[in-house]
């Protein structure tokens, strides 16, 4: 195949799969703009250097590994980036005014969450992937993707009730 065709190709898989990659970063990101679009940068132009190996293969889960993999890595990099984000940082933007989930104190409650624990939940829920697709992306088994799973989403209701559902029985 010619590169120009190659070319064609690469950019109508881009045109097809950007927004959903950016959607990602956004969940994953927990609305940090900059660093979503650094995340899909990234998942663009690994996808582009082996667009000949993966075009046939299907590009779509591919680059959404390489987005989570980028985003976790970038999250063990203790210190890279010393700004952080918070709740007062989130783009309105993302809000849906039609959404009858309070977006805004999900991703605040996405933020307290260990990464992997947000990836998974961003790909479970967010991204309506199966356990095996995950399991892929994650390069895991289907097992701790369902174990993260249900530790995220315990994580996840006990920060948006305030109520730990564990609480520790005390005497006295």
């Amino acid at each position: 195949m010619r590169g120009g065709d190659r070319e064609a190709e690469f950019r109508e898989y881009l045109l097809a799969d950007r927004n959903r990659l950016m959607r990602t970063a956004l969940l994953l990101t927990a609305g940090d703009a900059y660093t979503a679009e650094d995340l899909v940068q990234t998942a663009c132009t690994r996808v582009y250097v082996h667009w000949h190996r993966i075009r046939h293969e299907g590009a779509g889960p591919y680059a959404h590994r390489i987005l989570v993999n980028a985003f976790l890595d970038e999250r063990r990099r203790a210190g890279r980036h010393p700004e952080v984000v918070t709740a007062d940082t989130l783009e309105p933007r993302l809000t849906d005014e039609t959404d009858p989930v309070d977006t805004i104190a999900v991703r605040r409650a996405l933020l307290e969450l260990a990464p992997r624990q947000r990836a998974v939940l961003v790909l479970r829920y967010f991204q309506d992937l199966d356990v095996a697709s995950c399991a892929r992306i994650l390069e895991c088994t289907e097992g701790t993707v369902k174990s993260q799973t249900a530790k995220a989403l315990k994580r996840l209701k006990d920060l948006m009730t305030d109520e730990p559902t564990d609480q520790a029985t005390g005497s006295g």
